[in-house]
């Protein structure tokens, strides 16, 4: 048997991680300023994670939800704390697709309402109902069509008050990420969330607020969202909820209630998932990363204005982005195979920085002087 061909993959093999930094195979050290994709909110292997998660898999690694499982609540507290959110409601699933499809799921249930609004150049997963909500075609099977999702521009203040205007009575929740993530590293302005906020109340539709990658202290703030000073009715979260590990969830607003069998998973806040969100939890309040993220994220931004040739820089905290030049499209590949640095990317030419938030000030400089390199080699 062979794997299904669907990942276009960098000839490297990367056998060992630790802190901002990975290995390959044969020896070679790599500085990550991707996190896998945004995941490696702590940093790789680090110790009070490893350490939590041994001391769990040596008691116990799974079991259902149809017995208690106390480290949900001791995470659903924790999480409210360290997000300002202590009156939400916490359901944990697998990974940001599932969250956002559970979030539209409730959405539909709470309002019995069919239609969602989303934006262009968005990506909310390749689940069911959560691709036809991404702004991609090429992702969205025949299967996965449907009129109940309406795109609008995206920071449209006039489009979205209008479609709320035409269709109000139909809408049951509009979806935003707080920066779009694969749309580019594009932030949504504070007016355009507070509208979103305003829109729903008058029509009795939800909020969601897509924070998969934009969550989790990235920004600078737990929620992306709450530079606009707004609160969702539901929040959804994975990627650096457990570094590496698969957990995810969606946090809910206390007026929305629950009912049995409306929400359901098999693997969703076992034991062994919920010790990896505590141990990133805990180690971003002992650590503050979050405010790390800030001053790192801010640094990094002023020295990338320094440099030659790239241009509009910007996003919050340790979600950052920039435009590559046109004549260097191999910038990214560049960065990776002579300076070894690991960056992502969003068509058609922008190079994403989402490292750990735990980035030191000396990291983020060995990044800009590798970069440096490469731009300065642009005849």
């Amino acid at each position: 048997m062979k794997l299904f061909d669907v990942y276009p993959v960098n000839d490297i093999t990367i056998t060992n991680a630790k802190g901002a930094y990975v290995w390959d195979d044969k020896g070679q050290q790599y500085l990550d300023m991707y996190g896998g994709h945004a995941v490696i909110s702590i940093g790789h292997t680090h110790p009070h994670y490893v350490a939590r998660l041994t001391e769990q898999l040596n008691k116990i690694g799974f079991y259902s939800n149809s017995i208690h499982i106390p480290l949900q609540q001791e995470l659903a507290e924790k999480l409210g704390h360290i997000s300002g959110k202590t009156d939400y409601q916490l359901f944990l699933c697998n990974s940001g697709a599932e969250a956002n499809e559970n979030a539209l799921k409730l959405a539909s249930f709470h309002t019995g309402r069919k239609k969602i609004i989303a934006f262009s150049k968005s990506f909310h997963g390749r689940t069911s109902l959560a691709v036809a909500a991404t702004d991609n075609p090429g992702i969205v099977a025949p299967v996965n069509q449907t009129d109940n999702i309406i795109f609008l521009p995206f920071n449209d203040e006039a489009a979205l008050e209008a479609c709320f205007a035409s269709y109000g009575s139909e809408i049951a929740a509009v979806i935003t990420e707080g920066i779009q993530g694969v749309g580019g590293i594009v932030e949504a302005t504070d007016s355009f969330l507070k509208k979103i906020r305003k829109v729903c109340d008058e029509f009795s539709a939800l909020f969601i607020a897509d924070s998969v990658q934009c969550g989790y202290g990235r920004s600078g703030k737990f929620f992306s969202h709450d530079h606009a000073g707004v609160n969702a009715d539901i929040y959804t979260m994975a990627k650096g909820m457990g570094n590496g590990f698969p957990v995810a969830g969606i946090i809910i607003a206390p007026h929305i209630p629950a009912k049995h069998g409306m929400l359901g998973t098999t693997f969703g806040g076992n034991h062994l998932a919920c010790a990896a969100a505590l141990a990133v939890l805990e180690v971003i309040e002992k650590e503050n990363l979050i405010q790390n993220a800030t001053n790192i994220g801010g640094y990094l931004a002023e020295k990338l204005k320094g440099l030659p040739h790239i241009k509009n820089i910007r996003g919050k905290g340790l979600m950052i982005g920039f435009d590559a030049p046109d004549n260097m499209k191999d910038l990214r590949k560049n960065l990776l195979f002579k300076q070894f640095v690991f960056t992502g990317e969003a068509k058609p030419n922008v190079v994403r920085l989402l490292p750990s938030l735990a980035l030191t000030q000396q990291e983020a400089d060995q990044f800009v002087n590798a970069l440096s390199t490469e731009l300065n080699n642009i005849s």
